[in-house]
């Protein structure tokens, strides 16, 4: 199964992946995987990295950081994965002298489905950064272009898509 979980920043969003993924495992017997893609820049990032850890702490997940070319990611054995997030890795996969550069849509999408393929159920985690109104540079707009493209073309794809509001999960696709 592929879940996409969007939203906003602050929207409830990772917390509800985990609790797909996590019900997934338990129901299913399988292991759990948390693939995380930011990489942690200054005291911000490190915040953020230590509060999704603190998320997750006791529900069973294996970390495996993969911050550029998904697709050559391995898994210790097929299982649940929840990758978080999207956005981070498509700005990775832009911007590090190691990622995908101008071929970045095609890298991203090329990791999910090579994922998809070596796991039981695939959660994935994204955000919403299209509808704040802000008229941006051109390097931001190509990477909100390149965001959405994969966010589509992922939730075209899925078996369920799912936007978190408020803490609230609204089922897009079912």
């Amino acid at each position: 199964m592929l879940a996409v979980i969007t939203g906003g920043s602050g929207s409830g969003k990772s917390e509800y992946a985990e609790s797909v993924a996590t019900s997934l495992a338990r129901r299913d017997g399988l292991p759990l995987y948390y693939i995380a893609t930011m990489r942690p820049f200054g005291e911000e990032g490190k915040r953020r990295v230590e509060r999704h850890r603190k998320l997750r702490f006791g529900k069973g997940f294996e970390t495996i950081e993969c911050y550029v070319n998904l697709k050559g990611q391995t898994l210790p054995e097929k299982g649940v994965v929840l990758l978080e997030c999207m956005s981070n890795l498509t700005a990775n996969e832009m911007f590090e002298p190691e990622g995908a550069g101008n071929n970045t849509v095609e890298a991203v999408l090329a990791g999910v489905a090579a994922l998809k393929d070596r796991c039981a159920h695939l959660v994935i985690v994204t955000n919403d950064v299209f509808s704040d109104g802000i008229t941006y540079d051109e390097v931001t707009k190509l990477y909100q272009e390149r965001l959405g493209t994969i966010n589509r073309r992922i939730a075209a794809e899925a078996d369920e898509a799912t936007e978190v509001v408020c803490g609230i999960p609204l089922r897009l696709k079912k």
